[in-house]
């Protein structure tokens, strides 16, 4: 009896030991203004809005559309996958482009070619790398109304209404992670790749760092958006490389994309000082 008693005893301490703890990490979590628990941010366009032409680049062929298990494996139904090439010609040079946005997500797994490509049967030739995009920032400036906030922006032009528009850029530089890949029956065909995130308003190189970002836990919306480039063709000898006319096609396509992929992401400022106003109330 007085052993059942005792186990009693310590049953209720442990419940209220639990119940204790739980009110009070909720108490601690709610006075720090942390968030666990992330709410997902709207696309304010969708991501097929992005202009057939950009530049010199212009769209050839339709939008690819995934089918149902395509889309589950990707972890998104918000997606672009479109191929441009120079003057819409494709033997003056093709880019494969795949945008792909997430939110409410954000533990989902991008895809990635170090791990996609090899599946497919093509064989790695240059480990990854990262490679600092120079995009053309002439029509950069400060953000207006907020000069000190570190955010760039720039105004695009509408190419059907011709309205004039702000854009926030993503904060930092360009960094992308570029693989190559050749089949192994035709030696001098390769694959370069290369992709990099923006997450909460800055630009990640891999999915690290956009855990490290989507994840940063006084905020309390998050999303993070994966943009990679491809290019295909034929080297003269089984050692020669496509990363160098890669870079300089993706250093030009960017340029043009980056401002019109943030005109279809969320204003991050405008999410932050919801997000400030929200944890002052």
């Amino acid at each position: 009896m007085l052993l059942e008693r005792s186990s009693l005893k310590a049953y209720f301490a442990a419940l209220a030991i639990l119940i204790v703890g739980a009110v009070g990490f909720r108490f601690l979590v709610a006075q720090l203004n942390i968030h666990l628990l992330k709410e997902p941010v709207d696309l304010r366009r969708p991501l097929d809005s992005i202009p057939n032409k950009i530049g010199r680049w212009e769209r050839v062929g339709s939008d690819a559309v995934f089918s149902d298990a395509l889309i589950e494996e990707l972890g998104t139904r918000r997606y672009l996958d479109r191929m441009y090439a120079v003057d819409g010609n494709p033997s003056k040079g093709v880019v494969h482009v795949h945008v792909a946005y997430y939110t409410g997500t954000i533990d989902a797994v991008p895809h990635i070619p170090e791990r996609c490509w090899a599946v497919g049967g093509l064989s790695l030739t240059r480990n990854s790398e990262g490679v600092t995009i120079d995009l053309d920032r002439r029509g950069w400036r400060a953000l207006a109304g907020a000069p000190s906030s570190g955010y760039m922006s720039t105004s695009i032009t509408d190419p059907v209404t011709a309205e004039v528009e702000q854009v926030t850029l993503p904060k930092g530089d360009i960094a992308v992670t570029t693989v190559e890949f050749q089949d192994p029956k035709k030696p001098t065909v390769r694959q370069v790749g290369g992709y990099f995130f923006i997450a909460n308003g800055q630009t990640a190189r891999t999915s690290y760092d956009v855990r490290t970002l989507a994840f940063n836990l006084t905020d309390r919306y998050a999303y993070y958006c994966k943009i990679q480039l491809t290019k295909s063709g034929l080297v003269k000898n089984a050692d020669d490389s496509l990363l160098e006319p890669f870079k300089q096609d993706a250093t030009e396509l960017l340029s043009g994309l980056v401002p019109q992929v943030m005109k279809c992401l969320p204003d991050w400022p405008t999410w932050e000082k919801r997000s400030k106003e929200a944890a002052a109330q």
